[in-house]
């Protein structure tokens, strides 16, 4: 595909919290990003406080409002718990993208604006998503201070004892939304940001014996932005999917997919942080190497650690999920390593990842 919309790929991913001083210190020790800015009442933000992390290429904003009810925080975290509130894109031309994506059917949240300071201009505008959520057109070619106008370098220089953990960048974002609502919003992408739905899940496709659901994923050109999209389908018990929209109380982010260049050191050092994983059982390692894989790594290492594996033709992608990283069984994170190419979700893995978040349902009582 051609690419007229600009996107050069995922900029910065901001989290709506219940406290962002303790949801960064997270981030900073258990995936081991930087606090790299700070925006609160000493720089001059007097109804919320927000940090800024960063790791090689991923960037992400934890956001709490200082006052309940003083912002529109209070109230999505009221609704949602911790959750993704925006994720965003850099774009070679704010403006232009937004009247696009406007004029073929994107719902306007945010006009183009310019933000100045000492440090230059940071451009930004916005579209709805789903429900709470917003897509936002991101370009800072003309801004060189910390993130944006309103952020300072951090107050506090925390030292940490932590590992390494190599992680890169954000791989893909993926939407949990209501029954009959992923075609409106694969189709709203196409429609408004010129994407195309490369790979369709139907009915049978993704089930276990007690759940099942629906899948899509839509496609920037040459793949730079590739959002999955799932939707609840008729299964004996409470799928994963309902758990989410029961306990978000709507649609919006379910997870972010993390990308990693050594996996095995990255899951290494995220389980010595403290970070907790999803677990598989033995078989799925017997089973997986009876299938001849040609992997470079060693697969005692991915069985001791955990990591899944799923081949593609030529390639095949190394992948494993956090359990929820907050209190409620909503959103969680993906470290996945892609070789050869590949450019699936481990779609040979979803027995086994369905099934390991079953059995957390079934300690949660919840399935």
């Amino acid at each position: 595909m051609a690419d007229t919309m600009g996107i050069r790929g995922y900029d910065y991913l901001e989290l709506y919290v219940g406290s962002a001083r303790m949801v960064a210190f997270w981030w900073a020790s258990a995936m081991g990003l930087d606090i790299v800015g700070y925006k609160g009442p000493e720089t001059g933000s007097k109804d919320r406080m927000s940090f800024y992390l960063t790791k090689n290429d991923l960037k992400i904003v934890v956001t709490s409002t200082i006052k309940a009810g003083a912002c529109e925080v209070s109230a999505f975290v009221s609704e949602h718990g911790d959750g993704v509130k925006r994720w965003s894109m850099e774009v070679d031309d704010v403006a232009r993208t937004f009247e696009r994506a406007t004029r073929h059917g994107g719902i306007p949240v945010r006009p183009p604006e310019e933000f100045r300071d000492d440090n230059g201009i940071f451009r930004e505008a916005a579209i709805k998503l789903y429900d709470d959520t917003e897509l936002v057109f991101v370009n800072r070619d003309d801004y060189h201070g910390i993130h944006r106008p309103g952020f300072d370098q951090p107050l506090q220089k925390i030292h940490l004892d932590r590992h390494d953990t190599g992680i890169r960048n954000i791989d893909h974002i993926v939407g949990n939304v209501r029954v009959n609502e992923m075609n409106y919003w694969s189709s709203y992408f196409e429609k408004a940001l010129e994407f195309e739905t490369f790979v369709d899940f139907g009915p049978g496709d993704i089930a276990t014996n007690y759940s099942a659901l629906l899948s899509k994923v839509v496609r920037s050109s040459d793949s730079k932005i590739r959002n999955p999209i799932n939707e609840p389908y008729k299964g004996l018990k409470r799928s994963q999917i309902e758990e989410y929209i029961d306990e978000y109380n709507g649609s919006g982010v379910q997870h972010i997919a993390i990308a990693t260049e050594d996996i095995i050191s990255s899951i290494t050092a995220l389980r010595a942080n403290g970070v907790e994983f999803l677990s598989v059982p033995d078989t799925y390692f017997e089973d997986q190497k009876a299938k001849g894989f040609r992997i470079t790594e060693n697969w005692d290492d991915l069985q001791r650690l955990g990591i899944l594996v799923d081949n593609e033709g030529d390639g095949y992608l190394l992948q494993l999920f956090t359990k929820p990283i907050g209190d409620r069984p909503t959103l969680f994170l993906e470290i996945i390593q892609r070789q050869g190419g590949s450019q699936g979700f481990g779609h040979g893995n979803f027995q086994a990842l369905f099934e390991a978040i079953e059995r957390d349902q079934m300690l949660r009582g919840s399935l």
